[in-house]
């Protein structure tokens, strides 16, 4: 069941009301008696995350941002990456084996 935020334009009274979704408007003022009360508009039912992150990799600190920028190797437009050459390695596979 939702909470709802009302106000009342008489009074000035706001309060939140846990109601069912399948409830009315509520239009009586708890405080007042007057029937000047509004139902203000929400954020909907998104969830709010509150604390320090859910995420290991969600809002990092400065203090990693700028470390992490640190450790990125510079390059410049003009250096051109290492070809290998198609050579290939020799191995030695000759086992001395003494029987």
């Amino acid at each position: 069941m939702p909470t709802y935020d009302y106000v009342c334009d008489a009074c000035g009274h706001a309060f939140e009301l846990f109601q069912s979704m399948m409830d009315g408007v509520k239009k009586t003022c708890p405080e007042c008696k007057k029937r000047k009360l509004r139902r203000l508009i929400g954020t909907g039912g998104a969830i709010v995350f509150k604390g320090s992150g859910f995420y290991q990799t969600d809002y990092r600190s400065e203090s990693y941002k700028k470390a992490a920028a640190a450790d990125k190797p510079t390059s410049t437009k003009s250096e051109k990456p290492k070809k290998e050459s198609g050579s290939k390695p020799t191995t030695d596979n000759s086992k001395s084996s003494a029987d």
